[in-house]
């Protein structure tokens, strides 16, 4: 089965398995992973029968009245579960590890309740592309009194990028789940400081040439899709774009690297006409120069090279191992990108 054009419906069957999806067990109280009151960020493949996604730092929000409610998964492929939070009403997030297909998410009193499930880690070295995955999150429904919610249109940022963006080592140096976090990475914290709603798109070992870990394509190939066969939302009305690309081609020469960056920018400037696209330096230099050139090359006003040296340090326990940031690292980092999108979206108001 060639990857990447896998219709939608298998690829979700074949997510899914033989498991029959909870919203058809004739429970009034099962709302479908589609429903409209169910908010998703980032990539999330949605059908009626599943929302799966491979990527830390997704979210999901929604309202219920009741003392709990009950988040429903597909675990029958997973061999490496995925970690999350779950905060009640804006409480402590507490953390879980999806091992098994019914969660109980409990509150005090009757509510209204807001429950936000966000993606800790999905561990990028077991298949987490191309279904049946290994690894991911499948909610198949959720349990309980859902309510309508307000529907939010606030401005959206999109992050890409490889470990580093995903938060692989944020919490200490091993390259483990326990120690990955992908809400205390650079892309969560910048889009909850600005109150805006986030996309982020971290694969391990990745880079425009280079594959990821776990069966995932080359950034440019992987663009457009949440996995194989399930295509993503368009980021047409992305407002900001971060790119955090090149560590990992390391072994590529300059030409051929400069090839497939412009390639990939102009991919993005493709499904984004309007974004502003911050190219950034890898935190570790790799391909600094490079990336920096072709952005000059294609002399577009809205993508810009953000030099990063300087912003971390390693001296200073920034760095876990020698390119993943440490949660301090992450937090310098954030507070740099928070501070530069801030200062253009000011601007463009005053203008």
């Amino acid at each position: 089965m060639r990857r990447g054009l896998v219709s939608a419906a298998m690829a979700a069957g074949m997510v899914v398995g033989a498991v029959q999806p909870a919203a058809a067990s004739g429970d009034p109280y099962v709302v479908r992973p589609d429903d409209r009151r169910l908010t998703y960020e980032g990539h999330w493949g949605r059908t009626a029968e599943a929302a799966v996604t491979v990527n830390s730092g997704s979210r999901l929000r929604f309202r219920f009245v009741g003392g709990s409610v009950h988040a429903l998964f597909d675990v029958s492929s997973i061999t490496v579960p995925a970690q999350i939070y779950v905060s009640v009403d804006g409480g402590p997030k507490q953390l879980h590890t999806v091992d098994q297909d019914d969660l109980e998410i409990t509150a005090g009193g009757r509510g209204p309740h807001t429950v936000e499930i966000s993606v800790k880690d999905v561990f990028s070295r077991v298949n987490r592309w191309t279904p049946p995955l290994e690894t991911g999150v499948v909610l198949t429904g959720i349990r309980g009194h859902v309510l309508d919610q307000r529907v939010r249109h606030a401005q959206e940022l999109a992050f890409y990028g490889d470990s580093v963006t995903q938060g692989v080592m944020a919490l200490c140096d091993v390259n483990t789940s326990d120690c990955a976090d992908g809400t205390a990475a650079y892309p969560t914290l910048v889009a909850d400081a600005l109150h805006v709603s986030l996309t982020q798109v971290g694969f391990g070992r990745q880079g425009v040439i280079q594959t990821g870990n776990g069966g995932v394509p080359a950034a440019s190939d992987a663009y457009g899709w949440n996995y194989a066969g399930s295509r993503a939302d368009s980021d047409r009305r992305a407002d900001v774009i971060v790119v955090n690309q090149g560590t990992n081609d390391a072994a590529f020469g300059s030409a051929e690297f400069r090839t497939a960056y412009r390639a990939y920018l102009e991919k993005l400037r493709a499904a984004a006409p309007h974004a502003r696209i911050l190219a950034l330096r890898p935190f570790d230099g790799t391909h600094a120069a490079d990336i920096a050139a072709v952005v000059g090359e294609l002399a577009d006003p809205r993508t810009e090279f953000v030099d990063t040296t300087g912003w971390l340090d390693a001296a200073e326990g920034d760095f876990h191992g020698t390119v993943h940031p440490s949660a301090q690292g992450h937090r310098k980092a954030a507070d740099r990108l928070i501070s530069l999108i801030s200062k253009e979206s000011k601007e463009s108001k005053e203008r």
